[in-house]
């Protein structure tokens, strides 16, 4: 069985361990944890490196005592020592043109970058490898998108986060080795070890936050869609719980620790003797509410990373590993603050740990899988450097992940937008008073060589290649005709009334008439006539649209009335639009026409308004009938209008009603389909039941009857 010698170096305490490991799977052998004697390690970095070699050198010689020579280790750069930087680029993008994938890489390289030197400026201008950058989002013209490939528009602009180990970080380690006679046989991160053992890639996937809770640092993680997307670090820890104790109890540091250990352990009580010898003895619940303050700092530090490292939101799940998550309390407040169920906020323990044998139960824990997953991590996915060459210099690149031409480029530190060709000279014209730009033609992305062969940023990349990186060249200046500046075609066919129209515009450059073919100089003033409205296609075709085009008004009986259904109208592309709407633009084989205007006579008027000179009812022979007495006259300027005259629009008119004068019995027959019979021998005409003759006047009511005797 292959052995495993693994060291997790931390702040306050430097665990050894020893693993096997089978076609069965890994088995802990056994484990050594010794604290520092001094203060040789300040947040995970190694300050002290002799002290440190020292204290590696004791765990190394009691382990070979039991287990024989160890020559080689595996150890982890402290996820704390990572260094997480937000920036973004963006790029402007030409009418005709749209976003390809290597100028969406090209973005995300020019964003790393920019990171890469920020992190750089603001930690003495430390030498930076990335190990890993996740895109926080994409923007077209300032709204988020999906993706930008083969989407065009004006401003294209990429978001990042990434992650950079400082190379002292690995210096000092390998130092604190050689001087133990220990070899480094694998690196790996200690997020990463945590994560590798407790949260294999089929569950990364899902969105959980991993939180390495240790004594002056708290490490995290975070996984979604199937990768590790973020990093961070907090530098508050287990130490705020100790430190809180302490004040809270006047209790010596170490005491303190002791103290807090003892808070997760059984029992309702704990004793303590503080620095002036007095002992007494506490329920743990009074000493939980008096460091409250200090366990509400710790998780509200570590709540607000994961939400910052996680695009402002929260995941689905956190699994805290370390000694410090065993902090009372802190799941639920970490639960309360993440705004999730108390089931998904889970302390992890080494037994957790899937295909790992433990030799006893004395280990079971979250102290110990930091230790284990550096051993297992480094066991599958060892970090080394690689060596490539660029440009005929030596680059060496941190290989925790597939590596790329792009990685070479960012190590050999080569400014990716200067790699890209610039736009040639663009002209500045103005078109109709607004200011255009017409850029050069595109600069040349760069040209990309491996071994001699065709390659892209994104093409991976093996130990010990050649890459050659071409500058691309620049693009050549702004060379077009006024016809392609054009929003649309200066002529156009039009339909009026059913005719053929060809109509045109023209176009003044520097106030002189020239045609499309021209070519356009450098501040050029460029006039072009405005477009078409569907007044002037009438007037260009001949048609005389009348000049009122208001809605059409009368005075009726002194009271103003509008008659929107007598206005003149038009018809464009088959709708129907009242004049006012005569500045509507046309556009090329459109269809205009005017019909005629309404009838607006004094009958039409009758009838809109309902004018009827009023209804009587007689009856004849017991059958009512309805017969006009009525008459409605209409006037203007006192003088009777005919039903045939036409009204004209702000015409001022009377509408009178006036009695008939006067209804005989023989007007009936107008009403009724009655003929007098051929023969008979007396006829009676009654009126109300008396009788009549034909010339009797009639009255509303009345009761006609014709009586034929044989």
């Amino acid at each position: 069985m292959e052995k495993l010698f693994a060291l997790d170096i931390g702040t306050r305490s430097i665990v050894g361990l020893i693993m096997t490991v089978s076609e069965s799977g890994y088995e802990l052998i056994d484990y050594i944890q010794k604290e520092h004697k001094e203060r040789a390690m300040l947040d995970g970095q190694i300050h002290h490196v002799p002290a440190v070699a020292s204290l590696i050198s004791e765990i190394k010689q009691e382990l070979e005592l039991k287990h024989g020579p160890l020559d080689e280790v595996s150890v982890a750069a402290a996820g704390r020592a990572l260094k997480t930087e937000r920036s973004s680029f963006q790029k402007t993008i030409t009418a005709d043109q749209s976003m390809t994938k290597q100028d969406i890489l090209h973005m995300e390289l020019s964003a790393v970058q920019s990171a890469q030197e920020a992190a750089a400026a603001s930690e003495d201008s430390q030498h930076y490898h990335c190990v890993g950058y996740s895109v926080v989002r994409y923007l077209l013209d300032g709204q988020e998108i999906g993706s930008l490939e083969d989407q065009q528009g004006d401003i294209a602009a990429v978001e990042i986060i990434a992650t950079f180990l400082p190379r002292v970080v690995v210096e000092s380690l390998l130092a604190s080795l050689h001087r133990a006679d220990l070899k480094m046989n694998a690196l790996t991160l200690e997020p990463i070890a945590a994560i590798n053992v407790l949260i294999p890639p089929s569950m990364r996937r899902l969105n959980v936050a991993l939180v390495d809770i240790g004594a002056g640092t708290s490490d995290i993680a975070i996984t979604n869609e199937g990768t590790v997307t973020a990093y961070g670090m907090v530098p508050v820890a287990g130490d705020e719980i100790s430190e809180a104790l302490s004040d809270s109890f006047l209790l010596d540091f170490n005491d303190a620790e002791k103290l807090k250990r003892s808070l997760s352990g059984e029992g309702e009580e704990v004793e303590l003797t503080d620095i002036l010898g007095f002992s007494q003895q506490l329920e743990k619940q009074a000493v939980i509410q008096a460091i409250q303050p200090a366990i509400d700092k710790l998780s509200s530090a570590i709540s607000g990373e994961i939400i910052s490292l996680n695009h402002n939101q929260s995941p689905k799940a956190v699994m805290l590993v370390g000694g410090g998550s065993m902090t009372p309390l802190l799941t639920e407040k970490l639960a309360e603050r993440l705004n999730l169920p108390a089931n998904r906020v889970a302390v992890r323990g080494i037994e957790a740990i899937q295909g790992l044998t433990l030799n006893h139960e004395s280990v079971i824990g979250p102290e110990l899988v930091t230790p284990a997953g550096i051993a297992i991590a480094a066991n599958q996915m060892p970090i080394n450097y690689m060596p490539v060459k660029v440009n005929g210099h030596d680059v060496r690149l941190f290989e925790i992940r597939d590596l790329t031409a792009g990685d070479a480029v960012l190590a050999a530190g080569m400014s990716v937008p200067k790699l890209y060709g610039k736009p040639g000279l663009a002209k500045m014209i103005s078109i109709n008073g607004s200011t255009v730009t017409l850029p050069g033609t595109h600069g040349l992305p760069p040209e990309i060589l491996i071994n001699g062969q065709q390659g892209s940023f994104d093409a991976a990349i093996q130990a010990q290649d050649e890459i050659v990186i071409r500058a691309g060249k620049d693009g050549a200046e702004s060379v077009i005709q006024i016809k392609y500046v054009l929003e649309e075609s200066l002529t156009m066919v039009l339909s009026v009334n059913g005719q053929q129209k060809t109509l045109k515009r023209k176009v003044f450059v520097n106030n002189l008439e020239k045609d499309t073919e021209t070519y356009i100089q450098d501040r050029d003033n460029i006039v072009i006539e405005q477009k078409i409205t569907a007044a002037e296609a009438f007037m260009k075709a001949g048609i005389v649209v009348p000049e009122s085009r208001q809605t059409f008004f009368l005075t009726v009986d002194g009271k103003g009335t509008y008659f929107p259904q007598w206005d003149q109208t038009y018809r464009h592309n088959g709708k129907t639009f009242p004049l006012s709407k005569l500045d509507r633009t046309v556009s090329h084989h459109d269809q205009l026409s005017l019909p005629p205007a309404p009838q607006r006579t004094v009958s039409a008027l009758k009838k809109l308004l309902d004018l009827s000179g009023g209804k009587s009812t007689i009856y004849f022979n017991d059958e009512p009938i309805e017969i006009d007495l009525n008459q409605v006259i209409v006037l203007k300027d006192d003088q009777k209008l005919e039903d045939e005259a036409r009204l004209q629009h702000g015409d001022s008119i009377t509408v009178k009603h006036r009695q008939s004068e006067g209804m005989i019995f023989q007007d009936v027959f107008n009403y009724v389909d009655w003929k007098p019979p051929g023969a008979a021998s007396k006829i009676e005409i009654i009126r109300n039941n008396e009788e009549c003759s034909l010339s009797s006047p009639v009255m509303p009511g009345d009761s006609l009857k014709i009586i034929i005797h044989p």
